[in-house]
Parts: structure tokens; sequence; C-alpha cells
């Protein structure tokens, strides 16, 4: 009976995994493919195709749509907006985009969130998850993983920068197993202490609540420059002290 069991798991360590991956690809695909269909017939390439090979091919007859076209439109909007977004006249025009969705009421509230998280984790220039650390979280003595993502600054860090002089990071603690969702805290440097592994093996060790133990690789250029902001770098210049 044990050896049954044993075997049982051994199956679904296997399946488990396949049939989540090729369930979040087949969404996916389908809410890619599906969005051809927002387009008129008329407008849409595979149908045009479809009223000339019809005839000739019989088992397109009788459909409206080619499977997997609108994932080969979509790939090509992203790629078409992504190059009108980098020269001067395409940011213009979606400067004006923008502020005409901040200008509609409802719908200001929640795209400017969007792509205010959207920059964030997505621009070249972002601070997201640059590195993970431990932090004691949710009280002292007790030890997470969470994601460096800078320094305070504006508001936040006029107010506290009086009373603690910089010696603050901002860091994301995630939840297991959705890391999606978590806490921003604000932590003394001294508090932190870094990880030497990346980012993609520490969330890989959070969803699996600890199981996925990863590897401690050898010190890399990234962990420096991570220390460095930790442990405040820009402090220790000359004359600073």
């Amino acid at each position: 009976m044990i050896s049954l069991r044993r075997y049982v798991i051994a199956g679904l360590l296997i399946w488990v995994p396949l049939a989540i991956t090729i369930w979040v690809l087949n969404l996916i695909i389908s809410t890619m493919d599906q969005l051809g269909a927002l387009l008129p017939s008329f407008l849409r390439p595979d149908f045009w195709l479809l009223q000339g090979m019809g005839p000739n091919v019989p088992f397109l007859g009788g459909r409206d749509h080619i499977p997997g076209f609108g994932v080969i439109l979509t790939v090509l909007v992203v790629l078409l907006t992504g190059v009108l977004a980098t020269n001067l006249l395409g940011r213009r025009l979606l400067r004006y985009w923008d502020e005409l969705l901040k200008r509609i009421p409802i719908v200001n509230s929640i795209y400017s969130s969007v792509k205010q998280v959207s920059d964030t984790l997505f621009s070249d220039s972002g601070n997201a998850f640059r590195e993970a650390v431990l932090v004691q979280f949710p009280h002292q003595g007790a030890w997470t993983v969470a994601f460096l993502t800078g320094v305070p600054g504006g508001e936040v860090a006029r107010q506290l920068g009086e009373v603690l002089d910089g010696e603050l990071v901002s860091v994301y603690v995630p939840t297991t197993p959705n890391p999606t969702s978590g806490y921003f805290v604000m932590v003394r440097r001294a508090d932190i202490k870094p990880l030497a592994m990346s980012v993609d093996q520490a969330l890989k060790y959070v969803i699996s609540m600890g199981v996925v133990m990863p590897e401690a690789p050898a010190a890399s250029p990234q962990l420096h420059s991570s220390a460095a902001l930790l442990h405040g770098q820009s402090a220790a210049q000359p004359g600073e002290q």
C-alpha cells in the first residue's frame, strides 16, 4: 500500500506541473487568438484567405477564421506599438493617448495604476525586484525572503529622512504560494541580508514554500551592486563621513 501511494505521488509530481503548464499556455494562446475576432470580417486577412481557399480545402469550409491568426496579429500589434513608441512622433502620439485616457473618470484610476506598475516592472530603468534579500517579517526573529525594490523617495523620504538619515530601503515581501500579492515595507539597511541567488531562484523558493532549495552560487556583480545599495556606498564617499 505504501509503494502504491509512492507511485501515485511520483506520477502526480510529473503530470501536475505538465498539465498546469499546458493549461496556462492554452489559456494565453486562446485569449490572444480571440483578439482577432474583435476586428470586423472585412479587415481580417484570414477572412479573405478563407474566402479564396475555402472551396478548394475541405477542412476550411464553414470556418470564419484561421486558428492562430489572432496570436500572429497580437504579436504584430505589440511589435508595431513598440517600434512606434521608440521614435519621437510615436512618443508624442502616446503622450496624447495617455492624456486622453486620464481624462476619462473611471478609466483614469484603473489605467494610471496599471501603467505605473507596468512601467516599474518592465522599464529598463525600473528598480523592481533587483535583488533577493532576507528580512525579518512579520516580527523580530522571523525571517522571510523579500525583494529589494529601491530606496524611499518623495514625501516618504522627506518625512523619514529627518529621523533615519537615509538608512531605509524599500522591499517587497511576497506571499506563498502566490507571489503576486504581498507587503511593501521599508526597513533599515542594517536589518537586510543579501542572498547569493537570482530573483528567479528566490521566486521558485517562495512559490514552492521552501521545498525547492536553490544552490548558493558564487558572488556576482549584481550581488555586489545590491550590497553597495544596502550598505549605503554613497554615504562612504570622502568628505561625507
